[in-house]
């Protein structure tokens, strides 16, 4: 295929895929410190290693001669596209963000860093911490402060029931246990 007929960005800094920064209007982007520091190691990380080792790539690749047909390039190229979008993405989220350190927080109520281990009608238990936007991972019960779950179990005491509202319904859930713990 002739390259006349591939569209570029018009923008070359901006690509399509490039994951929107912006957040929801008036939303701050609260983050734990355990969450900054690993963007930050994140950020060192494609800075010192990666990127270093992809430019490489890319100039050896760049001196065989033939750059249309030359796959080293050509993916080199896309992965150094990829690495400088992250990289903007996390300079971007750090410069806006605002770190939240809950020592010293309220340890009776249920506040921005806190392990909520709540109870549903059927005696079923589950565990989240309320962390920023940039660290959720529901996986590991880790969910945004604006999440409904979050926003539900936000200044509950330890015995209260609070209400969830979901897309499938209204669920009732007891506050078991709050705790303000590091999470790695």
């Amino acid at each position: 295929m002739s390259k006349a007929f591939t569209r570029e960005p018009d923008d070359p800094q901006q690509d399509e895929f490039e994951p929107e920064a912006e957040l929801p209007q008036g939303v701050k982007n609260y983050i734990t410190p355990a969450g900054y520091a690993r963007m930050k190691a994140e950020l060192k990380q494609l800075l010192d290693v990666e990127r270093p080792e992809v430019v490489g790539i890319v100039h050896w690749a760049a001196s065989n001669g033939d750059r249309s047909e030359n796959g080293d390039y050509i993916y080199g190229k896309k992965r150094l596209r990829e690495i400088d979008r992250r990289i903007r993405f996390l300079i971007k989220r750090m410069e806006i963000a605002e770190v939240v350190d809950s020592k010293g927080q309220e340890q009776d109520r249920v506040f921005f860093g806190a392990t909520v281990t709540v109870s549903d009608s059927a005696g079923a238990g589950r565990s989240v911490s309320i962390v920023g936007m940039d660290e959720v991972d529901p996986a590991r019960g880790r969910v945004s402060w604006i999440s409904p779950i979050a926003r539900a179990l936000l200044k509950a005491r330890a015995g209260d029931t609070v209400t969830l509202r979901t897309p499938s319904g209204v669920e009732e859930l007891e506050v078991e246990e709050i705790r303000y713990v590091d999470l790695p």
